[in-house]
Order: structure tokens, then C-alpha cells, then sequence
């Protein structure tokens, strides 16, 4: 079995390592102390502060050293550290590594890191910093691999999800600490109050589905993402990995095999 190391547990890594994780590979996730995954119920990240969770039917723990790894591996589930430089990839002789932090720029991977680097989203060059990049931005070229070049440039708008794209997203209204004052599951109107930061509102612009929201005491600043409304009303969703992290994963799978052939 291949071993892959990758660098964030967020919504997307985490789909990233379900579609890995199936297909046999031993996976090792790092992420922050404190992550900032709005999406959590699909997201291992999670991990780090309630130290196991389940993402669909793959299961993940909380390690804290190279044993503890091991042993998670040993028993088919994923490891989860905290290690937001990735650290362990020296110990842990990656045969892959996955940067899916989605910084939307490149906090430092290099393509000698692993004998396979590859980088998720904006930020990486194909052939320079990575051996191959995956496009997430929605549309035609989602989950593509790109082995010369760069992923389209981040714009700043999200995508578009039931003909709304930034005004899904809750920001933050000032810097402090998140209190949830909703839940993911939830279904919110226009105007809903879904959380506060030192008592001020953070409200909802649309009708919906709370699809994500940080954890009670994360700090944040300003205008950082904190939540997401989905217009779709399907609270199914909230709880399987979404149609973008799957392709995003079939695109590093894709990537994997072609790489390992060549």
C-alpha cells in the first residue's frame, strides 16, 4: 500500500482521503491546534478535538506521535495529528504527498518533499513546486489534473450552489471568539442569527440549510469565513462528502495512479 500524507483535514482534504482511504491507501492528515473547517460533520479534522470521528463509513483518531500512527494504520482506521507544518512526513516516509490545505497559495511544499507531490487548488505549479496540480473550481474543469501549469487563479467568489455564491457564506462580523448560536443541520431564514463574535450577530443572507459552522471558541478576525448556508434544503447533505470534494478526490486518485505508472 502506498502511504499518503495530507496536509489539512478540511472538507475537502477529508473527501480527498475518503476516495484514498477506499481504494486501500494508508492516509496520515495534519491540520491547526484549533482547526478552522467550517464544515465539520465531513470533515477529519475533527478529530483533533473530540479525537475520533467518522466521515461516511471511514473512520478517523486523534495521534500524537509516530507509534500512535502506526498503530491507527494497523487497525484500517486514518491518522489524524496535529502538525500544521507536516513534520512527521520525515518519520512517516510518505510515498505521497497531498498539500489540500486550500490556502489558495503555497505555505511552503516543495516537489522533493515526496517521490509524488501534488497540490489542490491555486497556488501550485505543476513541474515547479509540485508534480501535478487538481482544479477546484467548480465547473467544467473540476477535479482535473493538471501536470504543466496552474490551476485557475482564485477570483474571491465562491462558487455558484442554487444561484448564490458569496452570499451563502458567513463571515464573521468582527474579531474574537465564535459562539454558535445555531447548528449544522439547521434549517435558517433570511435574517437568522447563526452565531456571534463578542456578542455581535452574524447573520444569515439567504433562506437554507446551515451545511457548516466552526466549533464554540475559535478565534477569528474580521470578515473570515465562518459558516455556510446551502439554499438547497438538503439536510442530508450536512453529513456526506460533497459533490466537489469527490471529484477533487478522483482527480488526486487519477493523479496517484499516473504518476506511479510513469
Amino acid at each position: 500500500m502506498k502511504k499518503v500524507l495530507i496536509k489539512g483535514a478540511g472538507d475537502l482534504a477529508s473527501g480527498i482521503a475518503c476516495r484514498l482511504h477506499q481504494c486501500g491507501f494508508s492516509v496520515v492528515m495534519t491540520d491547526l491546534p484549533v482547526p478552522t473547517a467550517v464544515r465539520r460533520t465531513v470533515s477529519f479534522s475533527r478529530a483533533i478535538y473530540e479525537n475520533k470521528v467518522t466521515v461516511e463509513s471511514t473512520h478517523g483518531r486523534l495521534c500524537h506521535n509516530f507509534k500512535e500512527i502506526q498503530e491507527c494504520l494497523h487497525d484500517g482506521d486514518l491518522a489524524v495529528l496535529v502538525d500544521p507544518e507536516a513534520k512527521i512526513i520525515k518519520e512517516y516516509q510518505a510515498d505521497v504527498l497531498v498539500d489540500a490545505i486550500i490556502a489558495k497559495k503555497n505555505l511552503g511544499t516543495r516537489i522533493e518533499d515526496a517521490p509524488i507531490v501534488i497540490g489542490v487548488g491555486p497556488g501550485f505549479t505543476a513541474g515547479q513546486d509540485c508534480h501535478c496540480v487538481v482544479e477546484t473550481k467548480r465547473g467544467h474543469y473540476l477535479g482535473k489534473c493538471i501536470y504543466e501549469g496552474s490551476a485557475i487563479a482564485n477570483t474571491g467568489v465562491p462558487g455558484d450552489i442554487g444561484g448564490y455564491t458569496k452570499e451563502r457564506i458567513l463571515r464573521a462580523p468582527c474579531a474574537g471568539l465564535f459562539e454558535p448560536a445555531s447548528e449544522i443541520g439547521a434549517v435558517v431564514k433570511k435574517g437568522d442569527v447563526c452565531g456571534y463574535v463578542d456578542g455581535e450577530p452574524m447573520i444569515s443572507q439567504i433562506p437554507g440549510v446551515v451545511r457548516g459552522l466552526l466549533q464554540a471558541g475559535v478565534p477569528v478576525s474580521a470578515g473570515m469565513k465562518a459558516g455556510d448556508v446551502d439554499p438547497r434544503c438538503s439536510v442530508e447533505h450536512c453529513d456526506t462528502v460533497s459533490d466537489k470534494a469527490r471529484a477533487i478526490g478522483g482527480g488526486v486518485l487519477e493523479a496517484i495512479l499516473h504518476l506511479s505508472l510513469g
